[in-house]
């Protein structure tokens, strides 16, 4: 049996993953799975059973995550959760969770196809998201994760690091190339905004004038 293989949606764009002149870094993150995983937290049977098969408790707080190695557990709402690995394990973690979940209330679906990963990196990565949601990221500790609307769309953040900023941006693959655009044009370095105070000057000078 052939083995599936990925394409990501942003495989067409001429810049391939990569962008330059912006004022963040910006790339594709295309080797990470996805779970959709559901059920209630309290039965201790689904707990014990997601815990057993993914090594650690899934977060119980809201808009947070929990991390062990390489496998990571967004928490999406009170009863869902966003199970991240490598990309070439999650098919044998999903069986896994199949398995020990049984006939335990729950739900649990291989995505790995259905978002596409953003991560933007760099001092200016709030300034830029701003330009796509009033959503407030002041306060987000390491470790957070905020759905909200982007543009006009679905999406999900979760925060990696903070000082510098390292932001993950899900988005429904059907828009990937929709959310690229928007952000390497709201990030380019010329369209670079500071939040409070008066904004740098982009114009040259013009030396044949003389002073003003």
């Amino acid at each position: 049996m052939s083995e599936p293989v990925f394409h990501s949606a942003l495989a067409a764009r001429p810049e391939g993953s990569g962008a330059q002149g912006l004022s963040i870094a910006l790339r594709e993150i295309g080797d990470r799975g996805m779970i959709d995983l559901r059920g209630e937290l309290k039965d201790e049977s689904f707990s014990a059973a997601v815990s057993n098969a993914i090594g650690f408790a899934l977060p119980s707080e809201p808009r947070t995550s929990r991390r062990q190695g390489e496998t990571a557990a967004l928490w999406l709402s009170t009863d869902q959760w966003l199970i991240t690995a490598p990309r070439p394990v999650t098919g044998a973690l999903h069986a896994r969770l199949a398995v020990a979940l049984g006939s335990v209330h729950s739900l649990c679906v291989d995505m790995s196809d259905a978002r596409t990963i953003l991560r933007l990196e760099g001092d200016n990565v709030v300034e830029v998201l701003n330009k796509g949601t009033s959503a407030d990221f002041t306060d987000l500790k390491e470790g957070a994760v905020r759905r909200l609307r982007y543009a006009e769309i679905a999406a999900l953040v979760h925060v990696i690091g903070r000082e510098p900023d390292v932001m993950d941006l899900y988005v429904f693959r059907s828009y990937a190339d929709y959310a690229w655009t928007y952000l390497i044009t709201t990030a380019r370095e010329a369209a670079r905004i500071q939040l409070f105070g008066r904004q740098p000057s982009l114009r040259q000078p013009d030396e044949s004038r003389g002073p003003a």
